[in-house]
């Protein structure tokens, strides 16, 4: 018996100790583990529950757009029809969107085979479309409409007038339709070199 106690060599006093301490640290990490588990299940709970909201927020807007987009195509190019597709369903809220737009007297066709003029003008309607869901009190152009004929800067010079009953705009343009259609214009001449002046006239 002696033999066999001394082969087993010194006896560490405090292990007792160090395992009562190690079993604590365990014990507490099995409870930290599990409720970074749940916390993970609610977290992703929450996000899924996001996620559903934004599918269905995005949607009802979708749906505003396109039905105002159609409307405003039409006032602005005096007929025609427009519309914005998703270009994946499943996936709406990464996927891309298709401008599909049908002139007056042209086939229904993708936005990039239309005329410069024609984007342009559509982008202009599309632009309005969603103003015309979520109204702002202040926007600001820069030239949208450079592109357009006489005609069709006319058409979006009274389109705009309308909107402006609502919304301030603040455009910037070198079109003289639409400058005959803002109550105040503001221009920068040049009388001498490197000078600038600012001249404005209130029409309205």
């Amino acid at each position: 018996l002696r033999q066999d106690i001394r082969e087993l060599g010194s006896v560490n006093v405090d292990s007792i100790e160090e395992y009562k301490n190690l079993k604590q640290r365990y014990e507490f990490m099995c409870e930290q583990r599990l409720d970074l588990e749940n916390t993970s299940s609610k977290l992703r709970k929450i996000i899924a529950e996001i996620t559903e909201n934004m599918r269905e927020q995005f949607k009802e807007k979708f749906k505003i757009i396109n039905e105002n987009f159609g409307q405003t195509f039409k006032e602005l190019f005096g007929g025609g029809e427009a519309k914005v597709v998703l270009q994946d369903e499943g996936n709406i809220l990464e996927c891309g969107i298709d401008i599909i737009a049908q002139p007056p007297g042209k086939k229904l066709q993708s936005m990039a085979l239309l005329s410069g003029g024609e984007r342009a003008f559509t982008a202009i309607a599309l632009l309005f479309a969603i103003l015309k869901m979520n109204p702002a009190p202040f926007c600001v152009l820069d030239e949208i409409e450079a592109a357009l004929d006489d005609v069709n800067v006319n058409r979006y010079a009274e389109f705009l007038k309308k909107f402006a009953k609502g919304t301030q705009f603040l455009v910037i343009t070198h079109r003289k339709g639409t400058m005959e259609a803002a109550d105040t214009v503001y221009g920068v001449t040049m009388e001498e070199k490197g000078i600038s002046k600012l001249l404005s006239m209130k029409l309205k």
